[in-house]
């Protein structure tokens, strides 16, 4: 019988500032690049409106003058383009160290897809992929995308599932670099998805295709801010 890799799992009932959340990572991967034997950490959160590029990510994608945004813009150490993050947008944070489970990049991202496309079946709605394109699409709109960063196989960033948020912001920008497909979000798919019922799920679906057991983070694994 293989093991199951154990991860402190981090939940929050209140929306999570991105750049809060995004020194929660960088702490956490440095804590596994000094020390190996640290456990792998997983963020289950929402954010506040807010817009993240990628490392190489194109400014001709954004409708709107950098020094006069319509919310804040974090340039971050993930690929891909420009998204946009608000609230009743499910955001799934993993610093996992890919050692131990699987070290390619590509693969990690299709996993990561696949968490969705199974996750969501539970709703009875059908996720499926676009050739030559990262995330996940239902009825022809796209409802997650998924970036990732890393460090010596350690990794941040993750995916944001679009479950019953206010669309508006994405007017702002050319999510992804994409302007062949619209941004959709389930809940105009399934009446009864929330982002509570859609956490729960989607951490069975990553305990089951990642072989994880999750636990609370101890006291000496609180971090800063």
């Amino acid at each position: 019988m293989i093991n199951k890799q154990e991860v402190v799992l981090f939940e929050y009932n209140r929306p999570i500032p991105f750049s809060q959340a995004w020194s929660w990572q960088r702490q956490w991967q440095k804590r596994l690049i000094i020390d190996p034997s640290t456990p792998d950490a997983i963020w289950f959160l929402e954010h506040p409106p807010c817009y993240t590029l990628g490392r190489g990510a194109d400014l001709n994608f954004l409708n709107f003058n950098l020094s006069n945004p319509p919310a804040p813009v974090y340039r971050i150490d993930r690929g891909g383009e420009v998204t946009h993050h608000c609230y009743g947008q499910l955001m799934v944070y993993l610093v996992l160290n890919l050692k131990r489970y699987i070290t390619d990049l590509n693969l990690y991202l299709r996993l990561l897809e696949q968490v969705v496309i199974d996750g969501i079946t539970c709703f009875n709605l059908t996720g499926y992929r676009v050739d030559g394109l990262t995330g996940i699409w239902l009825d022809g709109r796209k409802v997650a995308a998924v970036g990732i960063g890393g460090r010596r196989w350690i990794t941040q960033h993750g995916l944001a599932l679009n479950i019953n948020c206010n669309l508006d912001g994405f007017n702002a920008i050319v999510p992804c670099g994409i302007n062949t497909y619209p941004v959709g979000r389930l809940k105009d798919y399934c009446c009864n998805i929330t982002l509570q019922n859609t956490s729960f799920i989607l951490r069975d679906v990553l305990a089951q295709n990642l072989n994880l057991i999750f636990r609370s983070p101890r006291p000496d694994e609180k971090l800063e801010g």
